[in-house]
């Protein structure tokens, strides 16, 4: 028998076509699939790496899959983001593993990944806000996370309060009937506050029961990290947990990624309903650099945290340096807080240098970057210590005023990396002794010279 004999429309021999008789580039392929099935005990339709999606060998396996989501989205015994992989954009088996590791580090009854911890955040306000509803969320918290809620409340009528961290008074004033959810984080950025999640959950549970039934607390534990912690977030009862696992724990700077952690199973279904929808989760290949290197990235943050912490202490004493604000020092307004439920003081902190404008903090932290040590970038808790100018980086456009009032003027931001805390010391005391000596004229060349030795950054960037 020929493959001829297969392709005349009028008949057909009873025997299935072999793949025998196809055409060797055909066969080579789905050998090549076949063997690899066989070597790994996986579906997978590639030769030599994992596919988004399986083999499911007929309608059998689609139709238990289906049965199993009805199963959780009827029964509440889980969510179903954890169900067999059939499509990438609903999970893989790789994805299925670190959603394990998720759970165990938030001792959670589900979870679910996202590509960033934007998209956790984005996704749980999409589900929970409802048309004219009121949100309420603490000053601090990261200022996408806030317009993006501002956003989505005026599209839906809704409204949002902003209330400074720390003050159960304001909360309380400000929670209405139609309050959906409170916002707070563990640590905030750049403040470092912290938040007590007993006392949090105990405020809002009173006034879920006497006045928002639907009230729920969120708290975004990125800075922080389950590491950081004495006691699991879910275990004071908090609703849900978002994170952006970008930071701590990948702890690189190569793999962006976040989740949602939650013993609210109906409300996890739901967000895995929109997920699936609109897309979001993370993909195969980055939850496999993020667990292997998930117990190295435990001992990494560790170290930042420590190094942090020397760091910290150095700058509050010296006399060039009017405030330091990290978790790690004796003054912390949050201090009872911190030594009742915090075990590590996370690794970012900012700093005021003495008597210096906006302009001169700004130009303090592009001298402390030409040291080369400390590199001017974004985020946190990499392989490098990061400086920035909080206000160039995340509140160009707020009015002054605006930040006077939060507190947040004149602010230098470090993100504490891998380097030992000496050497980091070393480039910091340096900018803060001879910062005004260098002139802006100077950065300029010295950035111009590094983009030319090092071949980078070709094209200048717009003014």
């Amino acid at each position: 028998m020929t493959l001829k004999d297969y392709l005349d429309p009028r008949s057909c021999p009873e025997g299935k076509p072999r793949l025998e008789i196809m055409s060797a580039s055909t066969r080579v392929l789905h050998e090549g699939i076949d063997e690899a099935m066989r070597r790994t005990g996986l579906p997978y339709l590639h030769p030599r790496q994992p596919t988004i999606q399986l083999d499911l060998l007929g309608s059998r396996r689609m139709r238990a899959w289906q049965e199993g989501k009805a199963s959780f989205l009827l029964d509440g015994d889980g969510c179903w983001s954890e169900l067999p992989q059939v499509y990438a954009r609903y999970g893989v088996e790789t994805t299925h593993r670190l959603l394990k590791e998720v759970r165990a580090l938030e001792n959670a009854r589900g979870a679910i990944l996202t590509d960033c911890g934007m998209q956790a955040c984005a996704l749980l306000f999409d589900v929970l806000f409802r048309p004219g509803g009121h949100a309420v969320l603490m000053r601090q918290i990261y200022n996408k996370t806030r317009k993006y809620c501002e956003w989505l409340a005026a599209r839906l009528s809704g409204s949002v309060s902003i209330v400074d961290d720390g003050d159960d008074a304001a909360l309380e004033a400000c929670v209405r009937k139609d309050t959906l959810f409170v916002f707070a984080e563990t640590y905030t950025n750049p403040l470092m506050r912290a938040v007590d999640p007993e006392r949090l959950v105990g405020l809002v549970a009173g006034l879920r029961k006497s006045r928002a039934s639907e009230l729920r607390l969120i708290v975004d534990d990125t800075i922080a990290s389950p590491w950081a912690l004495k006691v699991p977030l879910l275990d004071h009862g908090v609703d849900f947990v978002v994170t952006s696992g970008t930071k701590s724990l990948a702890g690189q700077d190569c793999d962006l990624w976040g989740y949602i952690a939650s013993n609210r199973i109906d409300a996890l279904n739901e967000l895995m309903d929109l997920e699936a929808m609109r897309g979001g989760i993370l993909d195969g290949r980055r939850a496999s650099a993020i667990l292997e290197g998930l117990e190295a990235a435990r001992a990494s943050y560790e170290k930042r945290c420590a190094t942090a912490s020397r760091v910290a202490a150095f700058l509050a004493e010296h006399s060039l340096v009017s405030e330091v604000h990290h978790p790690s020092l004796p003054g912390h307004p949050d201090r009872l807080a911190i030594d009742r439920h915090y075990k590590l003081p996370g690794s970012l902190l900012s700093f005021r240098v003495r008597g210096a404008t906006e302009e001169q903090a700004e130009h303090f932290a592009d001298v402390l970057a030409s040291t080369v040590v400390p590199r001017y970038a974004l985020s946190f808790d990499g392989l490098t210590t990061k400086v920035n100018h909080h206000r160039t980086v995340s509140e160009y456009f707020t009015p002054a005023e605006e930040l006077e009032r939060a507190g947040i003027d004149r602010l230098v931001r470090l993100g504490i990396g891998l380097e030992e805390p000496e050497d980091i010391i070393a480039c910091l005391n340096w900018a803060l002794w001879r910062h005004r000596e260098v002139s802006p004229d100077e950065v300029l060349r010295w950035q111009e010279e590094r983009t030319q030795s090092l071949g980078v950054y070709r094209e200048a960037p717009r003014a």
